[in-house]
């Protein structure tokens, strides 16, 4: 079940490509959830969520009291619980001219400054975080070729690697160090600034050219493409030792098509491997662990492990020093109400990959919410999960270790930013492709930033 290039129709500004290379259950599941994405999409542009100035900034702290935060009733209010608000800036306001949000990354300069590039359907956004949780806008990246509703974007000392699913996109590198000299617009009326694809980028990287996911690997500064329109969409391997001159030494394609991954030098019980550098790929059906440490042999797969999948879909560590358990999320077994997401609640797997060659599903966790998984990261053993329709769930999973059925994961926060569904399903919100996209948890000042579909960037701190 393996799909070697994920673009979607014109409808959404995609350049429409789509190659299958394996079954035809496949094709199905892979036009079903596209289809899906793109009706979804439609329906909610014509009740009008995307619409112009239709959603404003927010730069005052808006505490979580009585389970709401925001200002007001309606799109400016939002369900909550020990999740306060601290900031809020729409896509439109970050000099999108589509108005459409996606990936979210961060990054800390030496000095301690904390920086955002947030992913939009026509280029990148880029912000700093205020003592105080403010966002400014300080300037954006335009898309290298056309837009499109996929862009991820990971980062290396400071370089910003974006890829897109964009026909022709490529790899774009951006040396984030250029946003320590802006000033925000408060500052004498500084203006963001607008960078220039040929000129300010330290390289582009035409390799491949469209992508899904961009996995970054800090620790052996090798960035790997996934779901590309080359290597049947498999792991990409790009060398970015020298950001100003990335080249690549192959690519692993043994299992096809791979969605998302995660790569770490592994430090885990599993002696075999250790000092290795592993990558657990999630492979549409599969959770496949790949052993990617010889480059010049393009890595090899160590283990398949299927389950009751209808669409493997991202997954993390759940402590990336003993790497005994990770979390799995499933894009479509809510939405088709599939095993043991059949109540549509968002459903994560837990896996127990103390062996790499044998991992074995040992439980799940399910929200008290109704809505789609799509990214999480683990910090701290707190999973913080970006859910679309429902927005960000944070889940203590410290339990795994004495109980690894997941019986004890306990929801310890949320912030719902899409209030459009939330008297739907008695009150639990609808699983649909809305919402939030991605969220990234790590930055040391404790706020977290959430991407969205429809609004914008959300600067969000859990209570103590």
């Amino acid at each position: 079940m393996k799909f070697s290039a994920l673009l979607l129709a014109a409808l959404l500004f995609v350049a429409s490509s789509v190659e299958v290379v394996a079954s035809e259950s496949t094709t199905s599941i892979m036009t079903e959830l596209m289809q899906e994405k793109i009706k979804t999409r439609q329906k909610w542009r014509d009740l009008g969520v995307f619409k112009s100035k239709l959603y404003s900034r927010l730069s005052s702290f808006q505490p979580c009291k009585n389970g709401k935060s925001g200002r007001g009733k309606g799109k400016e209010s939002f369900k909550c619980n020990k999740i306060d608000m601290t900031a809020f800036i729409s896509h439109e306001d970050m000099g999108s001219e589509t108005r459409e949000g996606n990936d979210v990354w961060g990054w800390t300069s030496p000095d301690g400054r904390e920086f955002v590039a947030v992913g939009q359907t026509d280029g990148t956004a880029f912000l700093e975080v205020r003592f105080d949780g403010y966002l400014d806008y300080l300037g954006r990246l335009p898309t290298q070729t056309e837009p499109s509703i996929w862009r991820d974007i990971k980062v290396i000392d400071g370089y910003a690697y974006i890829g897109s699913e964009a026909e022709g996109h490529g790899l774009q590198i951006f040396d984030m160090r250029k946003l320590l000299n802006i000033k925000p617009w408060w500052k004498f009326w500084a203006q963001p600034v607008v960078f220039d694809i040929k000129k300010d980028q330290t390289a582009w990287f035409s390799g491949f050219g469209s992508s899904h996911n961009i996995v970054a690997n800090e620790d052996t500064k090798f960035i790997y493409a996934v779901g590309s329109d080359v290597c049947q969409g498999g792991l990409f391997i790009v060398d970015v030792s020298d950001p100003a001159n990335p080249t690549s030494p192959g690519c692993a394609s043994q299992d096809g098509y791979v969605h998302d991954a995660q790569c770490v030098i592994y430090t885990g019980p599993d002696t075999k491997y250790t000092g290795h550098e592993i990558c657990f790929a999630y492979n549409e059906d599969t959770l496949t662990i790949m052993d990617m440490t010889d480059k010049s042999t393009n890595g090899s797969v160590i283990s398949r492990s299927p389950y009751q999948a209808a669409y493997t879909h991202q997954g993390w560590l759940i402590d990336t020093t003993n790497q005994n358990f990770l979390l799995l999320d499933d894009e479509l077994d809510e939405m088709r109400s599939v095993g043991e997401a059949a109540d549509q609640h968002t459903t994560t797997y837990i896996w127990n990959i103390t062996s790499l060659e044998a991992p074995i599903k040992t439980g799940n966790y399910k929200s008290p919410a109704i809505a789609i998984d799509h990214n999480q990261y683990v910090v701290k053993g707190l999973s913080y999960q970006a859910n679309y329709g429902s927005g960000l769930r944070v889940v203590d999973v410290r339990s795994v270790e004495s109980d690894p059925t997941g019986t004890y994961f306990k929801e310890v926060g949320f912030f719902d930013i899409f209030p459009e569904d939330d008297e739907q399903n008695g009150g639990l919100g609808l699983a649909e492709f809305t919402g939030t996209w991605s969220v990234y948890p790590y930055f040391k000042s404790g706020y977290i930033i959430l991407n969205t579909i429809e609004r914008g960037t959300f600067s969000l701190k859990l209570q103590k």
